[in-house]
């Protein structure tokens, strides 16, 4: 290995990552989601919003600093993954809040939209789409579900009932991504050190190479 490669190895590539992509798709949906159904005026709509945007963005710059600390690409991760647990928390509040149904994890619609894999706002609204006009995915909670509504289970699901639940799907699996992500760069940190600890390996490396 090159020195050069040893003291900054290979970093950024965040658009490949899986967790990026779904994080990103999670804030384009919010946006549109805070724009149709929160008031602009309401302090909810720029905390969603900003929450959202954080957990792209922290991971972005994550791993645009790895290559000079790992320590900086391990708090940044954290945010994202932090950022997108305070999202989860006020998609939930907003269900609760207007007496809508919160879908249990096996729910097949969510299923549903998982191996549909979106990719786009776009893609993840004609999901929702087919779920409101019965065409995709079950209508109402899997027998033994623990949804709860005060509406019967039977009643036709609302377009803010199905995409706050499918965007809470999507941040479980983009959380469950960047835990994984946390583990690997912590096994990484333990193993090789962070910037001043390779630093100080290449220029030993180095004189030891010089010749007496």
């Amino acid at each position: 290995m090159d020195s050069i490669d040893e003291l900054l190895p290979k970093h950024g590539g965040y658009r490949k990552l899986k967790s990026f992509q779904i994080s990103r798709l999670i804030y384009d949906i919010t946006v549109r989601f805070c724009d149709r159904y929160i008031s602009v005026y309401s302090g909810t709509h720029n905390q969603m919003v900003q929450a959202a945007r954080s957990g792209v963005q922290n991971i972005a710059e994550g791993s645009q600093a790895s290559g000079t600390s790992k320590k900086s690409e391990l708090k940044l991760t954290n945010v994202a993954r932090a950022s997108l647990e305070e999202l989860r928390l006020d998609y939930e509040d907003f269900l609760r809040q207007h007496n809508l149904a919160k879908w249990d994890a096996f729910d097949p619609r969510n299923s549903g939209l998982i191996a549909r894999r979106p990719n786009t706002a776009d893609e993840f609204a004609a999901w929702a789409r087919d779920v409101r006009e019965g065409t995709s995915g079950a209508l109402s909670p899997v027998p033994g579900a623990n949804a709860t509504s005060r509406r019967t289970t039977k009643s036709q699901p609302t377009y803010p009932e199905i995409t706050a639940n499918g965007v809470l799907a999507l941040i479980t699996v983009a959380c469950s991504l960047l835990n994984r992500q946390l583990a690997a760069q912590s096994k990484s940190f333990v193993k090789d050190g962070g910037f001043t600890e390779r630093l100080h390996r290449t220029r030993t490396n180095a004189r030891n190479k010089q010749p007496e």
